[in-house]
């Protein structure tokens, strides 16, 4: 591998349910994904914060993502409906301040994708890797934590 290639930071907040389990099958099935996604298990993706998502781009994040129950099947009842509008409502924020939005996303898993979240992992990656480094730290004053 070329080690000048841009190697993507990436925070993955999961929920305990179903995508933390997922990311936990992944890993049980010997199952490759990108190293450089950084797993953050919540009790709900519902938790997940507009701030918190925010925060993790302004301190160098080059992709967040959030996973959350196939939706109709929160633990929480409603909890991943309402954080994927406040991922939509990120995206817009990031598009007005001239970052690209699709360096945050929304998806949905079961206990049981596995694959899938290698899979999601994966395209992530590959995604932000497309995109390049996170301009924002390319702002004047704006320094990583």
């Amino acid at each position: 591998m070329n080690s000048d290639r841009f190697e993507p930071q990436i925070l993955a907040y999961c929920c305990k349910y179903c995508a933390y389990a997922a990311a936990d099958l992944a890993g049980s099935m010997r199952l490759d994904y990108p190293p450089n996604v950084k797993v953050i298990q919540l009790p709900c993706s519902g938790r997940v914060d507009v701030l918190h998502l925010l925060h993790a781009i302004e301190k160098g994040a080059d992709g967040v993502y959030v996973a959350g129950c196939l939706e109709g099947e929160c633990h929480f009842v409603e909890g991943n409906l309402k954080t994927r509008k406040k991922v939509e409502a990120v995206k817009r924020i990031l598009a007005e301040a001239g970052v690209e939005p699709e360096r945050v996303e929304m998806y949905n898993l079961s206990s049981a994708m596995g694959p899938r979240f290698a899979e999601i992992a994966s395209e992530m990656t590959e995604r932000i890797r497309a995109l390049g480094p996170t301009p924002v730290l390319r702002i004047p004053g704006k320094h990583a934590a």
